[in-house]
């Protein structure tokens, strides 16, 4: 489980298909030697377990479903990545109960500055789009937001000046394709429903 609170913005600095996956190594400023084989980590929204470290730097794996189904498959050698590792019983709690399961890329309508912030519009894929709901929670690129409003298939999102600078969102602009994780609570009840 993560936070979405972004402790981390690493960059992947090697990528190499294996048989079946793919295998990304990414630098870091977190201090590998407390980073144990096995762990997790969010990656872009994306939880994936540490498979070899070394100082400064980590390596995980990465399956054709994953590849398949998050912007994963963008990733090139000096691509910007959020991360943040798993939180801890104790730990302050201050976006909201992240999984690292990314539920579907969205993609950038508009990008616009509102007052100090920065007003992103994306595109939610159908049908995920019918559990974004605003003043809601979501994950955009593995950081925790808060939905400002909902028109159909699009939503709208503020990024303060500090998120605007300490994510790779600050580098977002129409077009680009972002991994989105809807609140787990509207997953579960939206699974509810259906089975009601």
């Amino acid at each position: 489980m993560f936070t979405g609170i972004v402790t981390d913005v690493g960059r992947v600095r090697a990528v190499r298909d294996t048989e079946r996956d793919r295998r990304f190594e990414i630098e870091t400023a977190f201090d590998t030697s407390g980073l144990d084989i096995g762990a997790s980590v969010s990656h872009a929204g994306c939880c994936l377990t540490v498979v070899e470290k070394g100082p400064g730097w980590f390596a995980v794996e990465v399956s054709g479903e994953t590849l398949s189904k998050t912007t994963l498959d963008q990733w090139r050698e000096g691509h910007r990545v959020n991360l943040e590792r798993a939180a801890r019983v104790g730990d302050e709690l201050g976006g909201h109960i992240v999984s690292g399961h990314v539920d579907g890329v969205g993609e950038v309508v508009s990008v616009s500055e509102e007052g100090g912030s920065h007003r992103v519009r994306i595109r939610a894929p159908r049908p995920l789009h019918r559990y974004i709901a605003p003043k809601g929670s979501i994950a955009v690129e593995g950081v925790s937001l808060t939905v400002n409003e909902v028109e159909d298939d699009v939503f709208g999102i503020n990024l303060i000046p500090h998120t605007w600078d300490v994510t790779t969102l600050g580098e977002l602009k129409p077009g680009s394709r972002v991994n989105l994780e809807i609140d787990m609570l509207a997953r579960y009840l939206a699974r509810w429903r259906e089975t009601a």
